[in-house]
């Protein structure tokens, strides 16, 4: 594997705006809460790491901070943790 490929071919690369580059992160169906997130895109390894990581340093949520792990994300929502942004892309199903 080249240094420009991933393990994961659902995780893509994005500018917003001039900032730094975003990781897409497809969800399937509407809606997807932060805690489910935070392990799908291997922010945390488990659900119980989720709670201490919010009491621990600042989650933005559309540039907005966020405490609740059940905060219900939609596709479009802009999340950044630390150093990890990303985006959701809600999956369109046939």
């Amino acid at each position: 594997m080249g240094p420009s490929e991933t393990d994961d071919s659902s995780v893509t690369g994005r500018e917003l705006d001039s900032g730094p580059v975003a990781s897409e992160i497809p969800i399937r169906g509407e809606t997807i809460r932060l805690g489910q997130l935070l392990k799908l895109a291997g922010v945390v390894d488990s659900g119980s790491e989720v709670k201490a990581l919010l009491a621990s340093q600042p989650v933005l949520v559309n540039n907005e901070l966020e405490t609740r792990r059940g905060r219900q994300l939609h596709g479009g929502d802009n999340i950044v943790v630390g150093e990890h942004h990303l985006l959701l892309v809600a999956r369109v199903e046939a």
